[in-house]
């Protein structure tokens, strides 16, 4: 074989290997895509997770304000009954 058929499969050979090496590259880049999306939707779920658990804490306050606003409901109803007697 002469140095010019050589060169040729050198060339071809090379453009084989660019377009494998590119299909390659492409499917990583949109893997990477896909795991970037992936991941900001987990983190503006985590962070809306966050904000509606924030004030979890101050269920119990809530109840016990609840009983005593019912309490003192029931006393005003007792004095207006009463007071219409």
């Amino acid at each position: 074989m002469s140095t010019e058929t050589w060169w040729w499969i050198t060339l071809g050979v090379g453009l084989v290997v660019a377009v494998v090496v590119w299909v390659l590259l492409h499917l990583l880049y949109r893997a990477v895509v896909r795991i970037d999306k992936e991941a900001d939707t987990a983190w503006e779920s985590g962070k809306r997770v966050a904000r509606n658990t924030a004030t979890a804490w101050m269920l119990g306050q809530t109840a016990r304000i609840g009983r005593e606003l019912k309490e003192e409901a029931l006393r005003h109803d007792a004095l207006l009954e009463e007071a219409t007697k």
